[in-house]
């Protein structure tokens, strides 16, 4: 009898050993004590006596006039061609805002897609005054689905809805899988930051960015947000939340450094006369520095052009980003713009 309690014994020591050695873990930082996220440490703080007014941007927004250059966008049709030319290449095709086709060998990726007239819920929030280049039924079948995080012109709810590949595997950052669970998506999974995941011949790795999250007045940063680095045959593209500049990217670019190809966040930065600029969103200076930081060869500069979020004149972001780049080391092809609906094969984009 003694013998079998010992067993007994032993046998719940090794059982419990797990809870009471993951209760000895030091929490991770960035996952706060109120069950909610932050950013790494030492990043930028909103000053506390900086307010944002929805009446004072509603105000300012209106005196904002959004001259769409002629050719900002590629021809619909146009869009479709080169989609089915390049079904055999890796390459990339910028759908707007911050929605990329990405293939990769094997796998076709999607990432933050947004196809709904508005960024907000139901008919309300900023409206897109710019199409995405294809629709959402035209999209080509898809193997994964990245999302960065919840605000509504990444995590667009009617598009998650529609749809159309749902075979698709999603990876998204902590407490967002029941947005893809609950619309007949059957395999998602949810990532901390520095968490690793293989999908077919590529490896994701979740990493931090400076930003928020919030869809309600009682849900902010109640979910993780988070960055995308792509490791694929000895390449590696980050596809970065968006975000602020902070000196993670420092340490990010010792860390997992040097990076091929950045896609980074170059609009939505400006919010005079409430402050100065967003410490969440980098202007297209600070989005070259991140580069820099991460060692990346090439930066190609998204989420401008496609819906108002902020107060600079809309087609500003370009024009900085390419006046700026040689400042931060990167060459007049180094620092890339796409025209809505344009495709660029990988390879191309990476040695020119």
């Amino acid at each position: 009898m003694k013998k079998i309690k010992y067993i007994k014994i032993i046998m719940l020591f090794f059982l419990t050993m797990p809870i009471f050695a993951e209760s000895m873990l030091e929490k991770p930082y960035h996952h706060t004590d109120e069950n909610t996220f932050r950013n790494p440490k030492g990043s930028p703080e909103l000053s506390p006596d900086k307010k944002f007014s929805f009446f004072t941007f509603q105000k300012e927004k209106r005196k904002i006039e959004v001259n769409i250059p002629e050719k900002h966008a590629v021809d619909k049709n146009k869009v479709l061609e080169n989609i089915k030319k390049l079904e055999k290449d890796d390459y990339i095709v910028w759908i707007g805002h911050a929605t990329f086709l990405i293939k990769l060998g094997s796998t076709t990726i999607i990432t933050d897609p947004y196809f709904s007239k508005n960024a907000g819920p139901l008919i309300f929030g900023p409206k897109r005054y710019v199409k995405p280049a294809i629709t959402l039924n035209d999209i080509p079948e898809t193997n994964l689905f990245l999302l960065t995080h919840n605000h509504y012109d990444h995590l667009d709810y009617r598009t998650v809805k529609n749809f159309p590949h749902k075979s698709s595997k999603v990876l998204t950052p902590l407490k967002l899988s029941k947005y893809f669970t609950e619309n007949g998506f059957n395999d998602v999974e949810e990532m901390n930051w520095y968490q690793k995941k293989r999908v077919n011949d590529l490896i994701i790795t979740m990493l931090p960015a400076i930003h928020w999250s919030k869809r309600t007045p009682m849900d902010k940063n109640k979910t993780l947000w988070g960055s995308f680095l792509i490791e694929y045959k000895g390449m590696k593209l980050f596809f970065s939340c968006d975000t602020g500049y902070g000196n993670i990217y420092k340490e990010l670019g010792e860390k997992f450094g040097p990076i091929d190809l950045v896609f980074i966040n170059i609009g939505a930065y400006d919010f005079r006369p409430m402050f100065e600029k967003s410490i969440y969103h980098t202007t297209p200076e600070e989005a070259l520095n991140i580069a820099q930081d991460l060692k990346s060869k090439k930066v190609l500069g998204m989420h401008w052009g496609t819906v108002l979020l902020s107060l600079e004149d809309p087609f500003e972001p370009p024009i900085r980003f390419k006046n700026a780049a040689g400042e931060y080391g990167f060459g007049k092809n180094d620092a890339i713009l796409l025209k809505i609906g344009e495709s660029k094969i990988l390879s191309d984009l990476l040695e020119n």
